[in-house]
């Protein structure tokens, strides 16, 4: 069981403090530095690199999530506070596969096209959701850590 909580931490570790380098730190940066084009571009780049980890981090999430659950007996014998985590880890997974298949396809097609103004729209909605996505990871590990130490 502890390999797999191992692999489910570093799993979270990766995906939201990912998304919080990204949002508090990559971002403010970019913006400092880069024009429009420039910084679609790089957005783009770093949007192809981070979600092919994501993909992983999600599935393995998922999977050691799942397993444990199972190794507990089911969802009838876990704590109240692993219910709560495992609905606001479905919703994020929900959001980040939104975020990938109605919003970044679509926005690596604009950035090849060099359409920098729907692209920015599309950026601009990928910022607001990743930042809802951090809250939530920020929430769901604050209830792990507390749910544990309150048994």
């Amino acid at each position: 069981m502890t390999f797999f909580k191992l692999l489910h931490l570093l799993s979270v570790i990766l995906w939201v403090g990912g998304m919080f380098f990204a949002y508090t730190i990559l971002r403010p940066a970019a913006v400092d530095v880069l024009q429009p084009p420039e910084r679609l571009r790089l957005w783009d780049n770093v949007f192809k690199r981070f979600f092919n980890w994501v993909w992983g981090a999600v599935g393995l999430i998922l999977v050691t999530g799942f397993y444990m659950i199972y190794q507990y007996g089911g969802m009838a014998h876990v704590p109240h506070y692993v219910h709560v985590m495992l609905l606001l880890g479905m919703i994020m997974a929900g959001i980040y596969g939104y975020v990938f298949f109605a919003c970044y396809v679509p926005f690596n097609l604009l950035v090849a096209k060099e359409r920098w103004k729907e692209a920015g729209e599309i950026l601009g909605k990928i910022r607001k959701l990743v930042g809802l996505n951090l809250t939530l990871g920020i929430l769901t590990t604050l209830i792990a850590v507390l749910g544990v130490s309150w048994g």
